[in-house]
């Protein structure tokens, strides 16, 4: 039994160290893996070991620099040149007025006062002109983004990165910008005679376009450089949409459609024009004389803010120089004299002029009511002297006006003074 347990205990104590053994043994795969992780490894290290090289040369080299003795023993001979100057500007492009919006393809762009564009030269420093500057400079008028530069300057650092904001036409069409775009800048001052755009700017994804000036790169010009100029970002509308656009001020023979919030051939227009209101002239006239006709006219369709809108355009129309007279029937003569728009110029009773200031509510009522039949009778209204009527001014001790056929108040001295 002792023998058969020694013989036991030795087969056991055999066996043991033979499992772990066979357990600490890695496999075939694992040995691969450990090697391909360790050349993977090796071919880091060989990568990196050139940019790790170079930077602590770099760190070593900068903490050299500014070291004090560094500085004390660096020879001219070691010390590094001077970084050279900015390619800075000493005069600058500018347009003298902003062109006038909103521009249409196909037609003259004009300047906000209505005159040709113009492109002055100007100091960069104090914006004046400058006794120094350029006598003659060859410019050219390009077209460019209307987000360009994209960071929100309102200037180039150099010509390059201007020539980067320049719009290319699409595939098969003119030149974007034609007309007067090579100029010729004589004492600091060029004038755009022709100039207009011939694409919409609808296709560009910020929708808008830019006017920029610059000098003609090779133009014969090699002194300190001339920064370029650039008008604000504006919308280029197709041409076909200058057929319905509005007129500001309105004109007396405009269509009544030119007016805000009234589109052509819209339901607003179809019902004034159905009432006899075709212009903006007429518009006004019943505007003057009869505003609630006018607004029932509109109908429900037209809120109080657009019908705000449509009177505010509308009352910017000037009402020109002409003048018409309306007598009234009875005996006491009474004559009405108005503008274009029915607005009162001047009134007479009996041949005497009276201030339709100091007119009293009753005296107020009654014009009005003379006013209206003007109106009914537009037609036949006669045109007077606007010279005389406007230069006339009379007195008189007393005026009786009337209401209808009986006497309201006796006035005292009065001149004619406009409304």
């Amino acid at each position: 039994m002792a023998a058969k347990r020694l013989h036991d205990g030795y087969e056991n104590d055999d066996d043991q160290p033979g499992e772990k053994r066979m357990h600490r043994m890695p496999s075939f795969s694992t040995v691969i893996k450990e090697a391909l992780m360790m050349k993977q490894m090796q071919n880091v290290f060989l990568v990196l070991e050139p940019l790790l090289r170079r930077v602590v040369q770099e760190e070593l080299q900068a903490g050299l620099v500014r070291s004090p003795r560094y500085i004390e023993r660096s020879s001219p001979e070691t010390t590094p040149p001077p970084t050279p100057p900015a390619d800075r500007a000493a005069w600058r492009l500018a347009f003298l007025h902003p062109p006038h919006t909103p521009i249409f393809t196909g037609t003259k762009i004009e300047d906000a006062r209505g005159n040709p564009l113009q492109v002055v030269l100007l100091d960069a420093d104090t914006g004046s002109p400058s006794q120094d500057a350029p006598q003659f400079l060859r410019v050219e008028l390009v077209p460019l983004f209307g987000d360009f530069p994209h960071d929100g300057r309102e200037e180039c650092a150099s010509a390059a990165e201007f020539a980067r904001g320049v719009v290319k036409e699409r595939a098969g069409k003119r030149p974007l910008l034609t007309g007067d775009v090579a100029l010729t800048m004589r004492d600091g001052r060029a004038v755009v005679g022709e100039l207009q755009f011939t694409d919409n700017s609808s296709w560009l994804r910020c929708r808008k376009f830019r006017i920029g000036a610059r000098v003609v790169p090779g133009g014969g010009y090699d002194g300190p450089r001339v920064a370029e100029a650039m008008t604000d970002a504006f919308n280029v509308r197709d041409h076909r949409g200058e057929l319905y656009k509005k007129h500001y001020p309105p004109l007396l023979g405009d269509d009544v459609w030119r007016l805000e919030k009234i589109g052509k051939e819209g339901a607003f227009h179809r019902k004034l024009a159905q009432n006899g209101v075709r212009t903006v002239e007429e518009f006004l006239q019943m505007l003057t004389v009869k505003p609630d006709m006018l607004r029932m006219i509109m109908g429900d369709g037209m809120t109080d803010r657009m019908w705000e809108a449509t009177t505010k355009h509308a009352r910017q129309c000037d009402a020109g120089d002409k003048v018409f007279a309306y007598a009234a029937g009875g005996q006491n003569g009474a004559t009405v004299y108005v503008n274009s728009l029915f607005q009162l110029v001047k009134m007479e009773v009996g041949g005497v002029e009276c201030a339709p200031q100091q007119l009293g509510r009753p005296q107020r009522q009654y014009v009005q009511q003379l006013l209206q039949e003007a109106f009914e009778h537009r037609a036949t209204l006669q045109e007077a002297d606007a010279g005389m009527i406007l230069h006339a001014s009379h007195s008189c001790d007393s005026l009786p006006l009337l209401h209808g056929k009986h006497l309201i108040k006796t006035l005292p001295s009065a001149h004619f003074v406009l409304f």
